[in-house]
């Protein structure tokens, strides 16, 4: 038995014990008295009875050890043209005095905190202030819409709002307060205060009694100490797009988290306490939350906060430069920055300018890795490109190459085996296991294991109803799959993006993996389109890289032949068109539902998290191109 399969095996045979012994590794002020509390199903609790504090495993723990010295955070922002170097001490210092801002305000143990900043260590700062009172912090995507803001702030109702005066795009300064001050003005729920930090980009205006200027406040605060609170209660809730269109708040405990993330860095992530790992994303995703802030800090690793992007700031090299500069060990990112990267530099001119001797590990994860970005990114940076699978709600990999365990084979195209800790099955409408290779509803048996959500914000019927109702004892994920013969997992799409011609289900993101494979195909999307004979048929968009020279129609062509020759004629695949690029959320997901929408002529709202609105009358002319919607 291989050392997965056994490390795998002892966390289904006795999750009890396998998770005590993970959770050695995070300091407590008082032991839990049961590992697990599955008193009221399906409300499980981990560590009942534990009493601990997520910012004294996250900073000061490490100082007491000897890491004071260490970095901690390392800022690189080439949209400023600045880095700086935060090391575990200064850390300690600089939250300490913060957590003392919030407290001189009147933030508790149990309030709540919005922060809605740009990619600055403040922010990070102000995340683990509010861990260190026992504060819940809620943070939202910086320059995220008026409205939506809202709605969170009467969602959570927070004491304290801490935002900055402005983000910075590549070609443009948002100002965040004024969106800001719209929101408070359309909730009903009022903030006691706002803490503002300015940056000279653009100084905002403050609202007299009601705005604190950070700088000010933080040079007179009284530092706070790490206030002990329960494993069970809750340290942040992160909003996650909900199908109706109202947000959902996930909830993530203390004690069930902080041993999750140590334990994942080391085993899915294979990083050490010292080393360098970079999570390229941002701290409004889960992904910040997990891996640039708490699993590195956790670990006693250097995490870089990184504002930029992949591509224009100021080139294709960006990732290269910082992988080189600051010698990072394990990178993690979304497939969609190394399509961007691909499509700009696709013979990978940038990377042989930078030392990339210390790198030794690529991570991707966020959208489905297409076997065609796997294979580039492997044989340009020649080191392992590991893809791994998971959501907002478990804050973890589900299914991942575990580098820390034994690394597996790379199978392109599945991110390889279920993480231990899980139990992944793949279920008919019935509710019974479907046969090997065959497509069907991914779920996770219950309990899930530490660090996984606790529930939705103050909606546990809404967290029943949207994710457990359907598989009784089962959490749904959402997505469709399979596994093959040898336990591989492969994801194939969301359940609504299997579509059905002419009572085949088909698998749209099948299809992408196709289209990926044209050498003139940068990136592509397939989602299905209303047909009166067929019920669906599937329609693609595809970027082409940068220089690209193809005539449409030998493209077309190209493309169709592709999929009939590796599909089959079963797809029915024949409405397919080039576009600039296509729609995004922030985090880089492809707004697959939105375009389908706008193909079959139904109503749509513009979504909140779209990286640029303009890009949907691009799509909607290509759509009229190939004649969506019908008349």
């Amino acid at each position: 038995m291989s050392n997965y399969q056994q490390i795998y095996q002892r966390s289904q045979d006795d999750p009890e014990g396998f998770w005590a012994e993970a959770a050695e590794e995070i300091d407590w002020y008082r032991k839990w008295d049961r590992v697990l509390d599955d008193s009221n199903p399906p409300f499980y609790r981990w560590f009942d009875g534990g009493e601990l504090n997520t910012c004294y495993n996250a900073v000061d723990r490490h100082v007491e050890s000897g890491r004071g010295e260490q970095a901690a955070i390392i800022y690189d922002s080439p949209v400023t043209d600045q880095q700086r170097t935060t090391s575990y001490r200064e850390l300690q210092s600089q939250v300490a005095a913060f957590a003392g801002v919030l407290r001189q305000y009147g933030v508790a143990k149990g309030d709540r905190v919005i922060i809605y900043m740009p990619m600055v260590p403040e922010a990070a700062v102000a995340m683990l202030a509010c861990a260190r009172l026992g504060a819940i912090h809620s943070v939202v995507f910086g320059g995220f819409a008026a409205r939506e803001l809202a709605t969170r702030i009467d969602d959570t109702k927070p004491k304290v709002i801490v935002s900055a005066s402005c983000g910075i795009e590549p070609n443009r300064v948002v100002e965040y307060k004024p969106l800001l001050d719209q929101a408070i003005e359309y909730s009903a729920h009022k903030p006691d205060h706002c803490i503002i930090l300015q940056r000279p980009q653009a100084v905002a205006g403050m609202n007299a009694g009601r705005d604190i200027d950070w700088t000010t406040a933080v040079a007179s605060a009284e530092p706070a100490d790490c206030v002990p609170v329960a494993a069970t209660d809750p340290l942040y809730i992160l909003y996650t797009s909900g199908t109706t269109g109202e947000p959902k708040g996930v909830v993530r405990d203390n004690g069930g988290h902080a041993v999750a993330m140590k334990w994942s860095m080391q085993h899915v992530y294979g990083v050490e306490p010292g080393e360098v790992y970079w999570t390229a994303s941002d701290l409004g995703w889960v992904v910040g939350h997990s891996y640039i802030v708490y699993g590195p800090l956790l670990n006693g690793s250097t995490t870089i906060l990184f504002e930029g992007k992949p591509v224009g700031t100021p080139d294709p090299g960006t990732f290269w430069r910082i992988i080189g500069e600051h010698k990072v060990r394990v990178m993690f990112t979304a497939p969609t920055a190394f399509r961007a990267i691909k499509k700009e530099d696709p013979d990978g001119v940038y990377i042989k300018k930078y030392d990339l001797t210390n790198f030794r590990t690529l991570f991707l994860a966020g959208e489905r890795c297409d076997p065609d970005t796997l294979f580039w990114a492997q044989d340009q940076l020649k080191v392992p490109v590991i893809d791994n699978w998971w959501q907002t709600e478990t804050g973890w990999a589900i299914a991942a190459n575990c580098m820390g365990i034994e690394q597996l084979e790379v199978k392109p195209g599945s991110p390889t085996k279920v993480v231990p800790g899980y139990n992944v099955q793949v279920l008919d409408e019935q509710g019974d296991e479907v046969a090997k290779g065959e497509i069907g509803t991914i779920v996770l048996k219950l309990p899930m294991p530490p660090g996984t959500l606790m529930t939705l914000w103050n909606a546990d019927q809404r967290y029943i109803d949207s994710y457990l109702s359907q598989y009784p004892g089962y959490y749904l994920t959402g997505d469709a799959g399979f596994k093959d013969e040898d336990d591989y997992l492969w994801i194939m799409s969301r359940i609504d993006d299997v579509i059905n011609v002419a009572g085949h289900r088909l698998s749209t993101g099948g299809m992408e993996e196709v289209l990926a494979f044209h050498p003139e195909v940068a990136e592509c999307a397939v989602f299905g389109v209303a047909d009166p004979l067929k019920g669906e048929l599937p329609l693609g968009l595809v970027v082409l890289k940068s220089g690209s020279e193809i005539a449409e129609q030998v493209l077309r062509k190209e493309l169709i032949a592709l999929v009939r020759e590796r599909i089959g004629p079963v797809a029915a695949f024949k409405l397919v068109t080039p576009v600039q690029r296509l729609p995004k959320t922030r985090s880089g997901k492809i707004l697959r539902g939105t375009m389908k929408k706008i193909a079959d002529g139904n109503t749509w709202k513009m979504p909140a998290t779209i990286d640029d609105p303009a890009i949907l009358d691009e799509i909607t002319e290509a759509l009229a191109s190939l004649g969506y919607p019908k008349s």
